[in-house]
């Protein structure tokens, strides 16, 4: 068994309805990995972040084709004073991800957070808007053409509502790009986007995936266009999704993989952060004094450890 380490780190800025980033990371013969499903899932959706885990610990990763990555800045469903300083601060990204359709929230306090990332970005960045499958089809169908015109044009519309049906219709009503993300990562069968015709674009996530090469194969067989995006990881997780985006053959779009900057602190001394809107492609090492920092109590501690033996032993049947 690897060595472990957990891992409890408070977030800037709320986001996905939480304000802690909880999680664990394993150190094996090819080095660090992450595990870190979030709290609510169960151990058989949790069981390819473990196999994506191990694959970074005790495999490695296929040899990379492009040695930087571009990417955007995730805006979480913050006020539009907080969206902007989000996209000042983001070290040059040029395409800005919004969450939009939060529970709770009004549409118009989507359309305010548009026109501010817009106005921040400026008329040549790009803007895509992230539903989370918030809405119903009849929803997306009458919010994207005012979201779109509130941001002045969108590059696309990330799962906007929960069914591939659901994008399919959605494709076929609005003339925005459709990328599907959950259509594919929750999936009992992930192609089905691909033979419903339902999306433009493929959003890949390596640790929901199962690892970097069941991503790759994943994006071979679905011949869609890919963005490769985080699940709110350490470093250390991120650096199996710049993984992936670098052994890609084609890489048209910028990735979702700049959302260390949404945590408070990261488990190693130099942070996959964007510089130019680009991020290296390159390991990273958990520094033992940050690690210490950031170890959660010993009940914390205790139920990730009892969570990662209750996984591993299904990935053993």
């Amino acid at each position: 068994m690897p060595e472990t380490q957990v891992y409890s780190i408070p977030l800037r800025t709320r986001f996905r309805g939480i304000d802690v980033r909880e999680g664990m990371v394993l150190r094996g013969d090819a080095g660090w990995g992450e595990f870190s499903p979030f709290l609510e899932y169960d151990d058989a959706t949790a069981l390819p972040w473990l196999r994506a885990a191990l694959e970074a610990a005790e495999t490695g990763w296929p040899e990379p084709v492009r040695t930087s990555i571009p990417v955007n800045v995730t805006v979480p469903a913050c006020s539009p004073q907080r969206a902007r300083e989000i996209v000042l601060a983001s070290q040059g990204c040029r395409t800005a991800k919004v969450k939009v359709a939060e529970r709770g929230q009004a549409d118009a306090e989507d359309e305010a957070r548009l026109e501010a990332v817009r106005e921040a970005l400026g008329p040549d960045g790009l803007i895509r808007i992230d539903a989370n499958a918030g809405w119903s089809s009849d929803e997306a169908v009458r919010r994207i053409p005012v979201l779109d015109r509130s941001a002045g044009g969108l590059e696309y519309v990330e799962q906007p509502s929960p069914t591939v049906e659901d994008l399919a219709l959605v494709r076929r009503k609005v003339d925005v790009p459709i990328a599907a993300d959950e259509s594919i990562r929750r999936a009992e069968d992930p192609y089905r986007v691909r033979d419903l015709d339902a999306a433009d674009i493929a959003v890949l996530k390596v640790q929901p995936l199962g690892g970097v090469r069941a991503c790759l194969r994943i994006a071979e067989d679905i011949g869609l266009p890919v963005v490769v995006s985080s699940a709110l990881e350490t470093s250390i997780g991120i650096a199996a999704g710049v993984a992936l985006a670098a052994a890609l053959p084609e890489l048209q779009h910028a990735c979702g993989l700049a959302t260390v900057q949404l945590l408070g602190d990261d488990l190693v001394l130099d942070p996959l952060l964007p510089v130019d809107g680009m991020l290296p492609v390159g390991r990273r090492d958990v520094d033992p004094g940050k690690a210490l920092a950031l170890s959660p109590n010993y009940a914390r501690t205790a139920h990730w450890r009892d969570r990662l033996a209750s996984v591993r032993q299904d990935l053993s049947l």
